[in-house]
C-alpha cells in the first residue's frame, strides 16, 4: 500500500471534505477526488488512488478502473503546460498532422512525454470538439483556434519561457496542477479567470444561415401528448 505522508494528508483531507459535502452520496465524488490528487501529484499516483479509496469506502481496483477509464487523468507525469494537439478528421484535413510533427521534432519529445525542462508535455487529442475553429491546441484544457506549425511553435516557446499565452476565448491558462484544482471545484482566483466571452463568428456562422433562411427548430410533443 503506498500512503501520502502526513503533511500532504493534513493539506488534502480538508479539501476532500469539502468535495464530499457537495454529493449525496459519496462515490459520486470520485471524479473531482482523481482531480484533486492530480493536482497533487501532476498524475494518478498509487498514493492518490488509496487516497480516493480510503476517502469513499472503495476499493483501489475500483478507483483504478475509472482513472484509467477518462483520459483527462493522466498515468504519467504531467510537465507545467499539457499541450494537446488534435489530429481527428476536420483538425488534421486543416493541418493538425503537421502541427503534431512539427511540435515532435521543434519539442524533441514523442506525444505522451514531457520536455527535459519539465515545462511542456506533448499530447495527441483524438477531438478538441471545437471543431469550428480548427485546427485547435489546447494549453490545459484551454482552446487556441486556427492553429498553424509556426503559430503552435510559438505558443510553446512562450510557454517554456515562462511567459503568457492568451486564447481568443477564455482565460490565460494557469499551470496543469493549478488546472486540476479548478477541475476538482476550487475557484479560479485569477481576477477575470471565470469572464466568458461572446461566442465567435464561426460557432454562429449555422445560427445565422438559419435566422436569413427563416428556419426553425421542428416543434416537439411534450412528454404528456401536448404540443410544445
Amino acid at each position: 500500500m503506498s500512503e501520502y505522508p502526513q503533511e500532504t494528508l493534513a493539506r488534502l483531507e480538508p479539501d476532500a471534505k469539502e468535495i464530499l459535502a457537495r454529493y449525496p452520496q459519496p462515490r459520486s465524488a470520485l471524479l473531482p477526488l482523481l482531480h484533486l490528487v492530480q493536482s497533487e501529484d501532476g498524475c494518478i499516483t498509487a498514493s492518490g488512488v488509496e487516497f480516493c479509496a480510503a476517502q469513499l469506502d472503495l476499493t483501489a481496483a475500483e478507483v483504478s478502473a475509472v482513472a484509467t477509464f477518462y483520459s483527462m487523468y493522466r498515468r504519467t507525469p504531467t510537465g507545467d503546460h499539457l499541450v494537446g494537439v488534435c489530429t481527428n478528421t476536420l483538425c488534421a484535413v486543416m493541418g493538425g498532422d503537421a502541427i503534431l510533427t512539427r511540435l515532435r521534432e521543434h519539442l524533441g519529445v514523442e506525444p505522451g512525454h514531457t520536455t527535459p525542462d519539465g515545462a511542456v508535455t506533448l499530447e495527441h487529442v483524438e477531438c478538441n470538439a471545437a471543431c469550428d475553429y480548427a485546427p485547435v491546441v489546447m494549453v490545459n484544457w484551454e482552446f487556441f483556434d486556427n492553429q498553424t506549425p509556426d503559430t503552435a511553435t510559438e505558443l510553446v516557446d512562450t510557454l517554456r519561457s515562462g511567459g503568457t499565452v492568451t486564447p481568443v476565448r477564455g482565460a490565460p491558462p494557469c499551470t496543469f496542477r493549478e488546472t486540476e484544482r479548478i477541475l476538482a471545484g476550487f475557484p479560479d482566483p485569477r481576477p477575470g479567470a471565470v469572464d466568458a466571452g461572446a461566442p465567435g463568428a464561426a460557432t454562429l456562422a449555422g445560427l445565422e444561415v438559419a435566422r436569413k433562411r427563416g428556419l426553425t427548430a421542428p416543434r416537439l410533443p411534450r412528454p404528456e401528448g401536448g404540443e410544445s
